[in-house]
């Protein structure tokens, strides 16, 4: 009897050491931060820890990258609501999939916080600020859920928040990153791949938005009704679904847009006309390249100002939306492809204007459904025709006094 005994116990020994050491991983992590002083450090041991758990002091929470936060499947993992917190090293996953109450891998209310090298995956939402100032966000790596690119949640949202600084994060499978009414941020050195829109800028002034990298989402960054921004410096490539563009711009005055990459998109960098006379864009030293349509204009004349850009194998270099829009644009010192002039002073400058003409390009330019149709053998005849003996004026789109040579 004794020895039956004994090999039951020896046969339900590794059972049970399983699930102490279980229970032992699954920590209850609320109970220690509460019992943190305020301004103080919790240094995480490795293991799980049970969420979710909220945050009401200012203190540092470091996991040392070995310390994981799970969530239980529904509501925001951790949640922030307080002044000058650091969340460090930490892993969380397991939020709900709710975006009515917009569940989260970490939720941020209030100033000051340190949100640095986390690792955040399977979330609906990953970060999300809530009115907060003065943060700075870096670092981390957020994974969304695996769920179809529409109910996704973004891997970055701000909403009403100021003075933050987004860098050098790595954000995939996700919606958008959103900035929402939160003007004068820094957007720099982070990378996005597998989303709808790489950037959502919507009644947010100000912004710098500088080194970003994104690639294969429908749009690559969506500026509307926010002034004054700074992009300098983006790469935007594989913006392609959805006639998505690398970059749009919708009544966004006075913005600086330089130095940036733009491949393989639907539209390299589609804009309206600005709002008043004042407010046009300043693009300068951009490359355009690989495009469907390099530069795309919607609206009014423009008065926009295009100086030193390179436009290289886009199959369409200019496109309208009607006669006449983009028509107030200034161009100069712009690198064309399709320019067919000469140097023949060698100063680097072509002795005659660029300029490119309507023909052909009009009937799927004013009529989308031809589209369609566009680059078919027969509208490349008409085309064709049409530059050899028109029989209706070519609308000049564009006029470069100065193209620079390659």
């Amino acid at each position: 009897m004794e020895r039956r005994r004994l090999r039951f116990w020896r046969a339900l020994l590794p059972t049970l050491l399983a699930l102490l050491a279980l229970a032992a991983s699954a920590a209850p992590l609320q109970e220690l931060i509460d019992a943190t002083l305020a301004g103080g450090t919790l240094k995480l041991a490795p293991g799980s820890y049970v969420g979710p758990v909220r945050v009401t002091k200012p203190l540092t929470l470091d996991g040392g990258g070995k310390a994981a936060i799970v969530g239980p499947g529904r509501g925001t993992v951790l949640s922030v609501a307080a002044n000058g917190v650091t969340l460090r090293g930490l892993r969380i996953s397991g939020s709900g999939e709710s975006h009515d109450s917009i569940d989260a891998g970490i939720l941020l209310e209030g100033a000051d916080h340190r949100v640095e090298d986390n690792e955040i995956d399977d979330v609906l939402f990953g970060i999300h600020l809530k009115q907060v100032d003065r943060s700075r966000i870096t670092g981390n790596r957020v994974t969304g859920k695996k769920l179809e690119q529409g109910m996704r949640g973004d891997a970055i949202r701000l909403w009403y928040s100021r003075f933050n600084l987004i860098e050098g994060n790595r954000f995939s499978r996700a919606r958008d990153l959103t900035f929402a009414n939160s003007p004068d941020n820094r957007i720099v050195g982070n990378q996005f791949t597998d989303g709808r829109y790489g950037m959502h800028i919507i009644f947010s002034p100000r912004l710098l938005i500088e080194n970003n990298r994104l690639s294969d989402t429908g749009t690559g960054i969506v500026v509307l009704y926010s002034p004054d921004l700074v992009l300098r410096g983006n790469h935007v490539a594989h913006a392609l679904t959805g006639g998505g563009a690398g970059i749009v711009f919708k009544e966004s005055s006075d913005a600086l847009v330089e130095n940036n990459e733009v491949l393989h998109c639907a539209v390299g960098l589609k804009v309206d006309a600005p709002p008043q006379s004042v407010g046009a864009l300043m693009v300068k030293n951009n490359r355009f390249a690989h495009n469907i349509v390099g530069l795309f204009f919607y609206g009014e004349e423009g008065g926009h100002r295009f100086f030193d850009n390179r436009f290289e194998n886009n199959l369409t270099t200019v496109a309208i939306s009607a006669p006449g829009a983009g028509s107030g644009n200034i161009w100069r010192g712009n690198t064309w492809d399709d320019y067919q002039g000469f140097d023949r002073n060698g100063d680097g400058i072509g002795d005659t204007p660029h300029e490119v003409y309507l023909f052909a390009d009009r009937i799927w330019m004013e009529t989308p459904m031809a589209t369609f149709f566009r680059n078919s053998p027969v509208l490349e005849l008409l085309d064709f025709l049409e530059r050899l003996a028109p029989f209706s004026s070519p609308h000049l789109v564009l006029r470069d006094p100065a193209p620079r040579m390659k």
